[in-house]
């Protein structure tokens, strides 16, 4: 698993929490289930099964393979819209090329992030490299939707292309493990993502054995994402692993450890650490759109169709968009 490494000897450590810390339990294990996005690549959905009010402010999260493409089987997706959200893409294995309707894009490898502001609206394109689909090769990433409040959903698109290289790397309290921070703040380290709404974005990876403990926001939710091996998490020491996520309680601290034994395959125990603070305003998804009403989607299609949201570049053929996932309209508690 490239990512970004380092040594964790040289790098700044979490200081070992205040005994009087609050850690927080588990709440729920759920185990995502298997897909197919885009043009036909697999993904683990990872929020399935979670509602929405736990989730808040993330409304959706696809683990993108792991997967390794014998020659000519990489595939990505076709062109679509999106409005009232955004996406963040985190590849750790692979290369992945994105294009917009707005004359952006790039390419994201190992360790790097695509930060996609859709705001009032974008067309834009994810597929592999022509190199990649002749060579094949393995593709692993994360594709993360971080939902706007009411008052940014028709905020212009705008890009943020984050390097592996720039995110904050810190060590865990002992150096066993290795902390790359995407976005927020943790114990005064911030990492460079720029965020509408508080959050916390970290990928962990812990050695064999070694436990993490970090500070996080009593006011902000706590979800741990197993992207490879297997260990603990909470207060009660649940068990979890590839391909499962951890929904925690209340509390101001949060807890993990890999077992001792790892599968040969994956060394390391890997966890996608995601926290932020509830917006709680009525959510209404229906495919690509994250907005607040039924009414608001209605119109998110009629100005798609009527070609408000973006041009695809001439030199690329139209595509179906293959998003269809079913309406929802949820109004979470507390608001």
């Amino acid at each position: 698993m490239p990512a970004i490494t380092a040594d964790t000897l040289t790098l700044p450590r979490v200081p070992s929490l205040d005994p009087a810390s609050r850690r927080r339990p588990v709440r729920s294990v759920t185990t995502a289930p298997s897909g197919f996005e885009g043009e036909g690549f697999p993904v683990r959905r990872a929020f399935a099964g979670v509602s929405l009010t736990e989730l808040d402010p993330f409304v959706h999260m696809d683990q993108m393979g792991e997967v390794d493409y014998a020659p000519g089987e990489p595939k990505g997706t076709a062109w679509h819209p999106h409005r009232g959200f955004e996406t963040v893409t985190y590849i750790i294995d692979g290369v992945f090329e994105h294009q917009d309707s707005n004359g952006g894009g790039g390419v994201i490898t190992n360790g790097d992030t695509q930060w996609m502001t859709a705001g009032a609206g974008i067309l834009h394109i994810e597929k592999p490299p022509e190199a990649l689909v002749v060579s094949g090769g393995v593709f692993h990433g994360i594709q993360l939707w971080v939902n706007l409040p009411r008052a940014n959903k028709f905020n212009p698109p705008r890009y943020q292309d984050i390097r592996g290289r720039q995110a904050t790397l810190l060590s865990s309290a002992d150096g066993g493990a290795l902390l790359r921070v995407i976005a927020g703040e943790v114990a005064g380290y911030r990492g460079p993502g720029m965020t509408f709404t508080p959050i916390t974005v970290v990928h962990a990876t812990v050695s064999p054995d070694a436990q993490v403990d970090l500070p996080w926001p009593t006011e902000y939710n706590a979800l741990a994402y197993v992207l490879a091996g297997q260990g603990t998490v909470g207060t009660q020491a649940r068990p979890v692993r590839k391909g499962q996520l951890a929904v925690f309680g209340p509390g101001d601290a949060l807890t993990l450890a890999a077992a001792a034994h790892q599968p040969s395959a994956e060394p390391n125990f890997e966890v996608l650490l995601l926290g932020g603070l509830p917006i709680r305003e009525p959510v209404a998804a229906y495919g690509p759109f994250v907005m607040n009403t039924r009414a608001e989607l209605l119109q998110a299609f009629e100005d798609y169709q009527a070609g408000k949201l973006g041009v695809i570049p001439a030199q690329h053929l139209p595509h179906t968009d293959s998003h269809n996932s079913p309406l929802t309209t949820q109004q979470p508690q507390g608001s």
